[in-house]
């Protein structure tokens, strides 16, 4: 019974041997190397090979690396992938602040220069009355600021309110022998459905001026909902079988005596596919999101766009007002027939000849080609760039496999497999949480995604909701938060300090939900090459430093 009990331990244990066969402990002066480069101290560094019992992650035979080395290579690969992931969520983030800031100036710009329009041809047109009442008009470019910016402005109300401001203004400046209290000037507004002393031009800057700040307002809101989803997820931390995943498949090699040979490309993606697998399931709603917000761009077009209608507005008011000019004596008599005569005030005519006469001065159309090429240029930037973004999230896993950090397809047998140097036999998994259920090399509990994500896929529904919303020119309601000073940081910081700038509410996505979502069945399917974005050059710069560090 001797000699079979022997044949079985030499069996069992050949493969603990089988790196070493000459018998002759190799040194470990490479893996001391490496091991020192990456900031760590020698002390208790093998100096030949060791055998690895004691190893919890990596293939227990001859190896150079003790207990603590495993553990520190660990919480290095784990701290350096969350690296990666952070920093290609910043490359994400500063791609839609980018496209952020420039919509953002334009719009804001159009508002400047249609609100010096208006002041400089007003006063020359209507002199002293405008003067007057030029707060009037202060206030509804103020208005307009505020609603674009996502406060919880009426655009209806306030649109109302102007006009309401606007005729008991002209009323009285064009009876100015009557004296009307605010009794009287109530009962004149009453009478403007009926009367209509603007004609369609209330009714008309509605209509054109909702849709076209609805669609611009939620157009940027968009873009920094979409930046702070981003930034959210991407600081979402890996969990410990995605740290012992990774030390296996970046460091494990170097313990084992293989620093020069990469990880299996396959073998690669199906830890990645694992660790980022939460973050892949934004990719239905991160797609609806674009599409959405690429649905609303195209509402920058055409008559009706936001240019358009911010630049035409001292026209269309100035027009509005020669319409009232020229039947104020039908309406004032109208007027006078419903509300009744107001007290005389005494001698006054002339003055009102003189604002009729100086209200014929036309103002002039300040519209341009200029203008609208330069949106149409920013769309059509915007178009390119959402649409590099749409893969993003199920992409990511490829791009932190790239090929400077996995073999070449071609050299599939002499790679590392998790094990030793050769083919890597198992299926590339699906994208996604529940395609994680046969992964084998990352533990993964289906059952319970991470609720941080899942807020956030909220808050992508949210956006998406809105921006369809607002695709069919129905207002949107936002969380009026202008006088929260502290915020709940912007989706449009790009690094530690944010730039201060005009403020953009942003929906509170730290906010603790009670649903979780069932993950979707999804199949396992065969791994399959894939095209990368531009929005990932950044990554796979950051990929390729991390490389030449090992």
């Amino acid at each position: 019974m001797d000699i079979p009990w022997a044949f079985l331990l030499f069996v069992l244990a050949a493969p603990v041997f089988g790196d070493n066969a000459s018998g002759k402990a190799r040194s470990c002066s490479d893996v001391r190397q490496f091991y020192n480069g990456k900031g760590f101290s020698l002390s208790g560094v093998p100096q030949t090979e060791i055998s690895g019992e004691h190893l919890r992650i990596c293939p227990q035979g001859y190896t150079c690396c003790t207990s603590e080395m495993e553990e520190e290579l660990a919480n290095m690969g784990r701290r350096e992938v969350e690296g990666l992931v952070k920093e290609a969520g910043r490359s994400l983030q500063a791609s839609l602040n980018g496209l952020y800031k420039s919509f953002d100036n334009h719009f804001l710009d159009l508002l400047n220069r249609s609100e010096t329009h208006l002041q400089e041809s007003f006063r020359a047109a209507y002199g002293a009355m405008y003067s007057q009442n030029a707060r009037v008009f202060q206030d509804l470019y103020g208005e307009l600021r505020r609603y674009y910016r996502g406060s919880s402005v009426n655009l209806e109300e306030a649109l109302n309110e102007f006009w309401a401001r606007l005729l008991e203004r002209l009323f009285k400046a064009s009876n100015p022998q009557y004296t009307m209290g605010d009794e009287y000037l109530e009962c004149v507004a009453k009478q403007t459905e009926t009367l209509r002393p603007f004609g369609d031009a209330p009714r008309d800057l509605k209509l054109k001026a909702t849709r076209a700040f609805v669609a611009a307002r939620s157009f940027v809101q968009g873009l920094v909902v979409s930046g702070e989803v981003v930034r959210k997820v991407s600081q979402v931390p890996l969990s410990a079988e995605c740290t012992r995943a990774i030390m296996k498949l970046l460091y494990c090699p170097h313990c084992r005596g293989m620093g020069s040979t990469k990880p299996c490309s396959n073998y690669c993606r199906n830890v990645m596919k694992g660790c980022l697998a939460n973050q892949a399931d934004l990719d239905t709603e991160w797609k609806n999101l674009v599409d959405a917000m690429l649905q609303v761009a195209e509402r920058f077009n055409g008559q009706t766009s936001v240019d358009t209608v911010i630049i035409t507005l001292p026209i269309r008011i100035s027009e509005a007002i020669l319409t009232m000019q020229e039947n104020v004596e039908g309406f004032t008599s109208k007027v006078f027939q419903a509300c009744g005569n107001p007290r005389m005030a005494g001698s006054g005519s002339s003055g009102a000849e003189d604002t009729r006469k100086r209200g014929k001065t036309p103002v002039e159309d300040r519209s341009n080609s200029a203008t609208g090429a330069r949106l149409e240029k920013l769309v059509s930037d915007v178009t390119v760039k959402l649409r590099d973004m749409q893969q993003y999230w199920v992409q990511l896993p490829t791009a932190l496999c790239s090929d400077r950090v996995a073999a070449d397809p071609a050299n599939e047998d002499k790679c590392w497999n998790g094990m030793t140097r050769g083919s890597y036999l198992p299926e590339v998994m699906g994208d996604g949480l529940a395609s994680q259920i046969n992964n084998p090399e990352v533990e993964i509990d289906i059952t319970k995604p991470d609720m941080t994500i899942r807020q956030q896929i909220m808050q992508l529904k949210i956006m998406t909701n809105r921006l369809k919303n607002a695709f069919n020119g129905n207002d949107v309601d936002f969380q009026d938060t202008s006088d929260d000073v502290s915020g709940s940081g912007s989706g449009m910081c790009t690094d530690e300090v944010c730039a201060r700038g005009p403020r953009i509410i942003v929906p509170n996505t730290d906010r603790p939900k009670l649903y979780a979502y069932p993950p979707e069945n999804k199949k396992v399917v065969k791994g399959t090459g894939s095209q990368i974005h531009p929005c990932i050059a950044l990554l796979l710069l950051s990929l390729a430093t991390l490389l030449l560090r090992r």
